[in-house]
């Protein structure tokens, strides 16, 4: 079995898979003050909890946007779990795949994962769009090179800081309300957040549309949020929640297999 990592700046999320099956799904806080041993305890219970065998696992692999988290989260696998784990970025793992970018180190990890899961499952060109912390917009080429993208604020991110900057403005629940025009406060900041995220993303995959010369290019939506945005935006035609787990695994294989063809 395989311990799937993904360290993002609100949660950290862990899975287990059986071949390709996830048998189990955990998230947690991302906090850095956490410790190898706190993170350790926690997940053995949940191992217990979901039948899942602690001893089964035979490998892991890490993905993470905060630096910081890395030390335990390795500390982690080395000492609950009795594997040297695989992390995105390392140079010796493989992405099969060429960054084209200024700084390919700036990237998040998360995102080159992604984009690796995308092309993988729904070939190319593509855009994945991914409701986060931040919301991204990563576009992959027919070849599944990586070529940049966008980076905005994250919904709840928006809404937090709306919420902190106006004395009177609540902090709300995000929902897709029936009207643009709000009839009262909550309605108000609701249409702003849904219907204006909705224009963005139409508004950006336009220009990116336009700037790949393409009159069509695919679109890959993923994240808590994403559900609730595919509703109203025509262009994403594929929603999958577990994409970043999904190119963990991928990507875990090929440079497994990498690793075993040298050794022959």
């Amino acid at each position: 079995m395989l311990l799937a990592i993904d360290a993002g700046n609100t949660n950290i999320v862990f899975a287990v898979f059986d071949g390709d099956t996830i048998k189990g799904q955990w998230r947690c806080s991302t906090t850095t003050e956490r410790t190898a041993d706190e993170l350790g305890v926690w997940l053995h219970h949940l191992f217990t909890l979901s039948g899942v065998p602690v001893d089964a696992i035979t490998g892991a692999i890490i993905a993470t946007v905060v630096p910081a988290a890395e030390f335990s989260l390795k500390t982690l696998c080395r000492r609950y779990f009795n594997v040297d784990p695989m992390v995105i970025g390392d140079p010796d793992v493989d992405l099969d795949m060429k960054i084209i970018m200024d700084n390919p180190g700036e990237v998040g990890a998360d995102r080159l994962v992604n984009a690796v899961a995308a092309h993988e499952l729904f070939g190319g060109p593509l855009v994945v769009l991914d409701f986060g912390t931040a919301t991204t917009f990563d576009v992959v080429d027919g070849n599944g090179d990586y070529l940049g993208g966008v980076i905005a604020p994250g919904v709840n991110l928006s809404i937090k800081a709306l919420h902190m900057a106006a004395a009177q403005l609540p902090m709300v629940a995000i929902e897709a309300p029936r009207n643009v025009i709000g009839k009262n406060t909550v309605e108000a900041m609701q249409s702003g957040v849904y219907w204006g995220y909705v224009s963005m993303i139409e508004g950006l995959l336009s220009r990116i549309r336009k700037q790949q010369n393409v009159d069509h290019i695919k679109v890959v939506a993923t994240g808590g949020l994403a559900p609730l945005f595919t509703k109203a935006v025509d262009e994403i035609e594929y929603l999958n929640g577990d994409l970043t787990m999904l190119g963990l695994l991928m990507i875990y294989r090929r440079n497994n297999q990498k690793t075993a063809n040298q050794a022959q």
